[in-house]
């Protein structure tokens, strides 16, 4: 079956008090829209529409899912609200937080606030040369302080990658785009692999030889500071599996980073899974252990994170 053409809702659509401005962002799983309250203050609204399923045509504001997709659809849909329902309860600088979540024409929605700043992917790209290792240690820390959050809550998010970690004007990260997210004692078989981006996703997400948990995600993290500092996604795990080709961080970067850092992101791209920093905290400690002369000092300012 071809893919589906979806229309995004106009602008000037109702979403309950939410006045439609324009479409944001557009993606496998979800159309990301800017809409306004009754106060004109500014959200963004994030619909449940998997394109390879779902049908929305113009002028319409209900969708069409054809029946061979309905099990599947309606499957996902109960994961994005009950998802909503948690990431509502998380409370954390460093994950973005759902205010307010409902359904409408068929599908349901997210409502979170709006902001303002650019994704790493971005960042990446239009940076010159290489970035400053203070920065890559510093915005991952702190990511992955939101993302042992996130695990707590029982969640794993499964699609952690540049264009789904946010930063901030002063680079504060924020976790974006739970789409792919599922429940940690809900894992099952893997799901199609249009979950998945190439080169972030883990090997067990590819197969079910291997169970999926926190330190799933932390594949991902790996390949994230990985094309940091290649600017580039590494070869996908699944053909890593094959035949890998993967020049490991500690000799590809030996003369740009500190080895503890190199060797922290190679520990979580190994592929076997109990290879890896098996959680957050885990991975955090190597960070901070990446610090060469300044330990102490950053030490402190880890201490002081964990604070506030």
């Amino acid at each position: 079956m071809p893919p589906l053409v979806n229309q995004a809702l106009p602008g000037g659509t109702m979403l309950e008090n939410y006045r439609i401005a324009r479409q944001i962002s557009y993606g496998g799983f979800s159309i990301v829209y800017l809409a306004y309250d009754e106060h004109a203050q500014p959200f963004a609204i994030k619909e449940y529409m998997p394109q390879f399923m779902t049908l929305r045509v113009a002028d319409e504001k209900n969708i069409t899912i054809p029946p061979i997709h309905l099990a599947a659809f309606e499957r996902g849909l109960a994961y994005f609200f009950e998802e909503a329902r948690v990431l509502s309860g998380l409370h954390h600088p460093n994950v973005m937080q759902v205010l307010n979540f409902f359904r409408a024409n068929g599908t349901a929605y997210m409502v979170m606030p709006l902001e303002r700043g650019r994704s790493l992917q971005a960042h990446i790209h239009a940076h010159r040369g290489t970035l400053h290792e203070d920065f890559i240690r510093q915005v991952f820390f702190k990511l992955l302080h939101g993302l042992a959050e996130v695990h707590h809550s029982g969640l794993l998010h499964l699609d952690l990658k540049p264009a789904n970690i946010w930063l901030r004007a002063d680079n504060t990260p924020v976790i974006l785009d739970f789409g792919a997210a599922r429940f940690a004692v809900d894992i099952g078989t893997p799901l199609p692999r249009a979950m998945y981006t190439p080169g972030f996703a883990a090997p067990e997400q590819y197969h079910g030889n291997y169970t999926l948990g926190p330190w799933t995600d932390i594949y991902a993290i790996g390949a994230c500071i990985y094309a940091a500092l290649a600017k580039a996604a590494p070869p996908a795990a699944d053909e890593r599996l094959k035949d890998d080709r993967l020049q490991p961080a500690r000799q590809r970067f030996s003369h740009l980073y500190s080895p503890a850092l190199l060797i922290a992101i190679d520990q979580c791209l190994n592929l076997p899974p109990a290879m890896r920093p098996q959680n957050a905290q885990a991975l955090q400690v190597a960070l901070a252990n990446a610090t060469g002369t300044d330990k102490t000092a950053w030490l402190r300012k880890l201490r002081h994170l964990f604070q506030h």
